[in-house]
């Protein structure tokens, strides 16, 4: 004999089934524009340089459950000109897209195939996204870890920075005034940006 409560608890059931898997989040996509900066650092035997960007594109969808926390990040992506990085010297610039193949692989990029949110409260999380770091032609498993904020206007900013060996990416590090002064192999890629709807 059926169980006459069955016909009743099931539609209920399914209720909570689509409430909990439709319902207790948003996936939102957001992205950035040339709205970065990005800065390289590194050192030499004369003294320590940067080069900086604010040209690039950066483009994830965010989850959020019914509270407005961050749940979760997928589709991260970003690319930026790798001749768009400018130090204060166009010697310097000139051999340092000469060590990025610029003529060959003119972008950097980074796509994420899984990315890891842990909140901290309300409007503070950070992520690690794991993915593929394209540089000079070379693209290499990267995990990067960055601190995001949802601000007031429900815009999120986005800061972080990745230790680079130029090596592993098959890059020669750049040298000045005949082989006299010569760049570190490692750089620190450091970044901040604002992702808008």
């Amino acid at each position: 004999m059926k169980n006459p409560t069955n016909k009743f608890l099931k539609p209920i059931l399914l209720a909570l089934v689509l409430m909990l898997t439709f319902g207790a989040f948003a996936q939102v996509k957001y992205s950035s524009k040339n709205g970065l900066n990005m800065v390289v650092s590194g050192t030499s035997t004369l003294h320590n340089w940067d080069m900086k960007s604010s040209q690039g594109s950066f483009d994830a969808t965010v989850s959020f459950n019914t509270a407005g926390v961050v749940t979760g990040i997928s589709g991260l992506s970003f690319t930026t000109p790798a001749t768009a990085l400018k130090s204060e010297k166009d010697a310097m610039d000139k051999n340092a897209y000469k060590a990025l193949k610029t003529d060959k692989n003119p972008n950097i990029s980074f796509s994420a195939a899984t990315a890891t949110v842990t909140a901290a409260n309300a409007t503070d999380f950070t992520v690690k996204a794991v993915g593929k770091l394209n540089i000079a032609g070379a693209a290499l498993d990267a995990e990067i870890v960055a601190t995001g904020k949802i601000n007031a206007d429900k815009s999120i900013a986005i800061t972080g920075s990745k230790i680079i060996s130029m090596k592993e990416f098959g890059m020669t590090p750049p040298s000045f005034m005949m082989g006299t002064i010569k760049t570190g192999n490692e750089v620190t890629l450091k970044f901040d940006l604002k992702l808008t709807k």
